[in-house]
């Protein structure tokens, strides 16, 4: 096969992937300015037959998605600020620090990572229950405030630093403190960023979780809100799209604007000082 026609199967196949990548966006648009009756229509239509902007302000007054708003804004914040600040001492103590068994401790914490994140909701339930933070933005928070996979990430990335800034830093008298705030993470913004991004964007999205812990309307997120538009009598999806729209849309721009990033941190914790 020749340059070009690998090029032309390239090119196809990326654009395939694209479309089929863009399709369900488009989908809730589309569905979100329909009416009712249209949006369970069968067969569907692709473009809607009139623009109800309308279906927004609808969605926004059929619950408190103001107070979703909040609680989301809270818990992200909140919990990227942590997992961030524990993630950075924790890489910088397994990248630069020598103690008794760092290595076999190390490897525990990536053995973690193979455990379904679902095995652990009813142990991670349970220990907030006999703590009694069930129903408060205690159970939000605290159970995500730590990441094995944004240790690894930080700690690849503070390994290709090189040594010998360290011991320059030592020789000009600054503590392990000031050497990690003032050399190692300005040095690793690219792979903190990426991290900050990635944990911003799966808290914000978070919906089984919240959904356990929280019994009060008030403390409920977005994601969960969206319940409010299924009912017995069945589903608006018109609404449903809506809301779905007011929620994604943030973090499609936040990921649109700050992907380079993510790529940038991720291939950087590949590799070696």
């Amino acid at each position: 096969m020749s340059k070009r026609a690998q090029n032309i199967l390239l090119y196809t196949l990326l654009t395939l992937g694209s479309f089929l990548m863009i399709l369900p966006f488009y989908w809730m648009i589309a569905t979100s300015l329909k009416t009712g009756g249209e949006a369970v229509a069968v067969p569907p239509t692709w473009i809607p037959k009139r623009f109800l902007f309308s279906n927004y302000q609808k969605a926004l007054e059929a619950a408190p998605f103001g107070r979703y708003f909040l609680n989301s804004v809270i818990v992200t914040v909140t919990t990227t600020i942590g997992e961030v600040f524990t993630s950075i001492l924790a890489a910088y103590a397994f990248s630069k620090l020598h103690f008794w068994g760092k290595n076999a401790l190390f490897l525990f914490l990536l053995a973690t990572m193979m455990v379904p994140g679902e095995l652990m909701t009813i142990p991670n339930f349970v220990t907030l229950s006999n703590f009694k933070m069930i129903n408060t933005y205690w159970a939000l928070i605290i159970p995500w405030l730590a990441s094995v996979f944004s240790v690894f990430t930080l700690k690849q990335s503070f390994e290709s630093v090189p040594d010998e800034l360290y011991y320059a830093a030592k020789v000009d008298g600054a503590s392990d403190w000031k050497y990690l705030w003032g050399v190692l993470v300005p040095l690793s913004k690219s792979s903190i960023i990426a991290v900050m991004i990635l944990k911003v964007i799966g808290s914000w999205n978070s919906f089984m979780w919240p959904l356990i812990v929280t019994n009060d309307k008030a403390l409920r997120t977005l994601p969960v809100g969206l319940q409010a538009f299924t009912t017995e009598a069945g589903t608006h999806y018109e609404l449903l799209m809506a809301a779905s729209t007011i929620v994604v849309l943030p973090m499609v721009i936040i990921y649109l604007l700050l992907q380079k990033y993510i790529i940038q941190g991720i291939s950087r914790s590949g590799l070696k000082g």
